[in-house]
Parts: C-alpha cells; sequence; structure tokens
C-alpha cells in the first residue's frame, strides 16, 4: 500500500495541480519582496515626425529622433506597500499548503481505500470461484440423483438456483473488483487510454 500511496504522490494530477500553486505562491512571495530591490531598465525611444513647423516657416522640416540609455531606479520608501505585499504572499503560500496537505491526504486516503477493496475483491473472487464450482458439482450430482430417482424435480431446480446465483455473484464480484482496479490506477495517475480500452473489450 505504501508504494501505491508514493507513486500517486509523484503523479496523481491534483496533487500536482496543487504542488505548481505552491511553487506559484513561493515565486509570488520572491515577487513581493523584490519591492525592495533596485530596478535597472533599458529604455528606448524613437520618433519620425514630418513637417515640423510647416506652419510657421511654410517648410516643415523632418526631424527624427533615436534615444536609448539606462534607467535606475531605487526605491526608498513607499508607505509600507512592499511589506503589505510580502504579508499578502506570505498567508497565501500558508494557505496554499494546507490545500496542498490536504491534497496529500486525502489521496493517500483514497488509494488505501481502493487498495483495499483490491485486496478483499480478488479474495471474493477467489471464494465466489470456488462457490461456483460447489454449485456446479452439487447441480450435476442432484441431477443424477433424478435420473436415479432419488432426487425430484425440486431439487433439481433449487440446485440450478444455487449455481446460477453463484454465477450472478462472481459476474458482480469481478465487476467490483475490475471497477476498483480502475479507481486505484485513476488515483495514483497510471489510468491511461489503453487500460480504458482493454476494459471495454472485457465488457463486450
Amino acid at each position: 500500500m505504501d508504494e501505491w500511496i508514493n507513486v500517486a504522490e509523484q503523479n496523481n494530477l491534483p496533487l500536482k495541480i496543487q504542488q505548481a500553486a505552491y511553487d506559484i505562491a513561493t515565486q509570488d512571495i520572491e515577487r513581493a519582496r523584490a519591492g525592495h530591490y533596485p530596478t535597472l531598465d533599458l529604455v528606448a525611444l524613437y520618433s519620425d515626425q514630418k513637417g515640423v513647423g510647416a506652419a510657421i516657416v511654410g517648410t516643415g522640416f523632418n526631424i527624427t529622433t533615436k534615444e536609448i540609455g539606462l534607467q535606475l531606479a531605487v526605491p526608498i520608501f513607499q508607505g509600507g506597500a512592499v511589506q503589505s505585499r510580502v504579508r499578502e504572499a506570505l498567508a497565501n503560500q500558508e494557505r496554499v499548503l494546507q490545500n496542498l496537505n490536504n491534497a496529500k491526504r486525502n489521496s493517500a486516503m483514497q488509494v488505501s481505500q481502493q487498495y483495499l477493496n483490491v485486496s478483499s475483491g480478488i479474495a471474493q473472487v477467489k471464494a465466489l470461484k470456488q462457490a461456483v464450482v460447489s454449485s456446479k458439482s452439487q447441480l450435476d450430482s442432484t441431477i443424477l440423483g433424478q435420473q436415479v430417482g432419488v432426487r425430484t424435480e425440486v431439487d433439481v431446480l433449487n440446485a440450478q438456483q444455487s449455481f446460477y446465483s453463484a454465477r450472478r455473484d462472481l459476474a458482480r464480484a469481478h465487476y467490483s473488483l475490475l471497477m476498483s482496479k480502475l479507481r486505484l490506477e485513476a488515483e495514483v495517475g497510471e489510468l491511461d487510454e489503453d487500460a480504458l480500452i482493454a476494459v471495454n473489450d472485457m465488457l463486450r
């Protein structure tokens, strides 16, 4: 069971989503803290003006301006805005961490439940297979007993009912075991289209 839980922690899609959300929340903290840091920007300006001054001198001039430079910004005090954003980011990270832990606990619980369902389902199928064999043997002996005159038709009908009931119970157990296996594979992130196609072919 522990191995299945470990696989789920690596492959379970809801867990991956929560882990990604936690990583983003952690990055948001660094982004908020970066509000204290100086920034250096590359600034470029391009201007192309046609017919400048034509209304005054009659003939305008074409002026093209190209500028490129560096702009350094050193934050001094922003009224506590940066600290507020950092606190908000930390609170959001804590909330996302709680969601991640809840998702891990829920995944472990679901994997454990489906693992137990599969284990008990396998044992149940084995027992019901034996029950089918026993009821078939009883039916055959009852039919033979009717032929020699020691059993009645009612006995045969009862034996047939027991046999078909055992077969029905075995089919239900097979179905339940199959669904438990699919749910377990889904919980650990290993359920794919090929598995569904194979199950669909089995049910035809």
